[in-house]
């Protein structure tokens, strides 16, 4: 394969129990009706997220998720950093693709900026028109990379991200750090439990 697209949280970085706990807490205090709504919702962008709360809600609902996000800490999976940088090392390419939004991303790179330049390309959720599960996000990355997307690998670890990377015509590869295999292996052509199972692949 000559590029590796990659989700964020869940995949890179352990941050979506953390997201789990702030969306089931919100939920709680602006109902919407839906079972496991935080689970349901993952790998999902904000602006789908923020349809299922009256429009009366919304405004109360971002400012929360953007002081969350203003707070949020960021903690590399062991083996993150040391896959990105060999894939670098070895002239293969590399984009990130996340549902997160501008401010969240700009939190991202400030507390860990090195992880910029392990990216040939950065596709964030202001820059796509339909979320995931919509391939929209992982076709532009394939093409700003400048490959077909049956040349790429698509590591994910949310539903909506591994029937996005499917969609797109990528292999793809789920990480079970979020979901059971269970869950993912219909969609996904192979399953790893994190992402350092991945490093013995690579070079």
């Amino acid at each position: 394969m000559k590029a590796y697209l990659f989700d964020l949280d869940g995949v890179l970085i352990d941050s979506e129990g953390l997201y789990t706990r702030f969306w089931a807490d919100t939920e709680r205090e602006f109902p919407t009706g839906i079972p496991d709504f935080a689970k349901k919702i993952k790998g999902t962008n904000l602006k789908s997220i923020m349809n299922y709360f009256s429009e009366e809600d919304r405004p109360k609902i971002l400012a929360k998720i953007y002081d969350f996000d203003s707070h949020l800490t960021y903690e590399p999976f062991d083996g993150a950093e040391e896959l990105l940088r060999r894939l670098k090392a070895l002239g293969i390419k590399t984009a990130l693709v996340t549902s997160s939004n501008t401010e969240k991303m700009e939190q991202f790179h400030k507390v860990l900026p090195q992880f910029r330049s392990y990216f040939d390309v950065i596709i964030d959720g202001s820059m796509v028109t339909k979320g995931k599960p919509d391939p929209e996000g992982y076709l532009l990355a394939a093409e700003a990379l400048g490959e077909e997307p049956g040349n790429c690998i698509v590591v994910e670890d949310s539903l909506q991200g591994v029937m996005s990377g499917r969609a797109a015509g990528a292999e793809v590869w789920g990480l079970t750090t979020t979901l059971t295999a269970e869950t993912l292996a219909p969609h996904a052509h192979r399953l790893f439990g994190n992402i350092a199972e991945i490093l013995p692949l690579i070079g």
